[in-house]
């Protein structure tokens, strides 16, 4: 309300300024023939004192008295006769003040409707970090998340694939302290979409590790919890994201979900900042950089950023099965469709000892090793990606991610 107060208050005190304005201009034109007057005769007073003090000359003076005194005279008819100029009638006058007062106010009020915001109270910079905080401190945990998240549907599975889960999970609650079991259970029930159990193996794992838990761990962790919560990053997942940053300032995906949680409770400017320096860091083919390059743009609009996305850095060529190879293997057997995957598993391992590769193929080749239960096979290649990758935190980020998914990560 104050401010409605103090913004009216302005806009009748503009109005005022302007309505005496006219009117006193008005007033002066009504009255310039009487002052016209006024200044003859004083102009008549001030020859004859030049002329006692010898300034002028006594023809001097004859000549300019006839001419005032005949500007005297027609002044004086026209303001006899009535004729002398006026300014605006009362009638145009407060036309005109009312018409300017409505534009001056009215004017206002319209283009306070378009640009502000009615009904807010002045928000500065400081007052928006201020909610910001609150907004992160009240929202709701990730139990009250996951509360609210529809009722989740079992999807089609394999009989084998859901036979050997429901046995991994007996095992698993029959040996609490398996480290492996966990987390074996957090990586296939993640497959099968059940980020609520999930996330609780996971958690289970990192407990179990005690002090070797590492940053990426903690990112995996955080992010079941946020694929739990539907996309939400609760007070966990926070917690969870703190402790893979403190271990790993440049953890990708503990990154990319910190700024996620800044951008929604209100702090769409360090969001931004965040995103766009892990943008930068690449790799271009991790997996959190489309993430990122889908919604960093509207995040600097809200940060009143002015931000042009680059161009997507060149995405690696992962050979794989083609369109023709997937036709292929519908009418082979079970044995034949197995070598068929072996075959393609060993080219690419053929292909990254002999030219190499980026991180995203050894993780590739990883992760397929522990699929088909090469897991001494898929331990070794891990080992050479590790000395390959030496000084690339990011490349190793992937590859130890892959590591653990197939259950060779040291």
């Amino acid at each position: 309300m104050t401010f409605w107060i103090v913004i009216t208050g302005m806009a009748l005190a503009a109005t005022a300024l302007l309505v005496l304005a006219l009117r006193r201009g008005r007033a002066d034109d009504g009255t310039a023939a009487a002052y016209d007057l006024k200044i003859y005769r004083d102009q008549l007073r001030e020859v004859d004192r030049d002329l006692a003090r010898g300034v002028i000359a006594e023809a001097d003076a004859d000549r300019i008295r006839a001419e005032v005194s005949r500007r005297i005279l027609a002044a004086d008819a026209a303001l006899k006769a009535g004729q002398a100029p006026r300014g605006p009638t009362r009638t145009a006058t407060a036309v005109v003040t009312v018409g300017l007062a409505a534009l001056v106010i009215g004017g206002s009020l319209l283009l306070y409707r378009d640009i502000g915001a009615p009904g807010y109270g002045d928000l500065g910079l400081a007052r928006r970090i201020e909610l910001a905080a609150e907004a992160r401190k009240d929202r709701p945990d990730q139990a009250a998340a996951e509360a609210q998240m529809p009722a989740r549907t079992t999807p089609q599975m394999d009989a084998d694939y859901k036979t050997l889960i429901e046995q991994l999970r007996s095992a698993v609650a029959a040996r609490p302290d398996d480290l492996r079991g966990h987390m074996l259970l957090a990586q296939h029930e993640a497959n099968i979409g059940n980020f609520s159990a999930a996330h609780a193996a996971q958690s289970r794992a990192i407990v179990l590790k005690g002090d070797a838990a590492t940053a990426q761990d903690y990112a995996d962790y955080a992010e079941l919890l946020v694929m739990a919560a539907g996309g939400y990053v609760s007070p966990e997942a926070e917690q969870a994201l703190g402790q893979a940053l403190k271990r790993d300032p440049n953890n990708g995906p503990a990154r990319y979900y910190w700024g996620l949680m800044m951008a929604q409770t209100g702090r769409p400017d360090v969001a931004f900042r965040l995103w766009e320096e892990t943008l930068r860091m690449g790799p271009p083919d991790a997996y959190w950089i489309p993430a990122i390059r889908g919604q960093i743009e509207e995040l600097a609009a809200r940060a009143g950023v002015k931000y042009t996305l680059p161009p997507a850095g060149p995405a690696p060529m992962l050979k794989g099965p083609s369109a023709e190879d997937v036709d292929a293997t519908r009418d082979m057997s079970a044995e034949d469709r197995q070598q068929m995957i072996r075959g393609m598993v060993d080219g690419l391992a053929s292909r990254l000892a002999d030219e190499g590769g980026s991180p995203a193929e050894w993780a590739q080749l990883i992760g397929a090793l522990g699929v088909l239960g090469e897991t001494d096979r898929a331990g070794a290649i891990y080992r050479e990606a590790l000395q390959t990758f030496a000084d690339d935190t990011q490349a190793l980020t992937q590859i130890e991610a892959a590591a653990r998914n197939a259950g060779v990560a040291e």
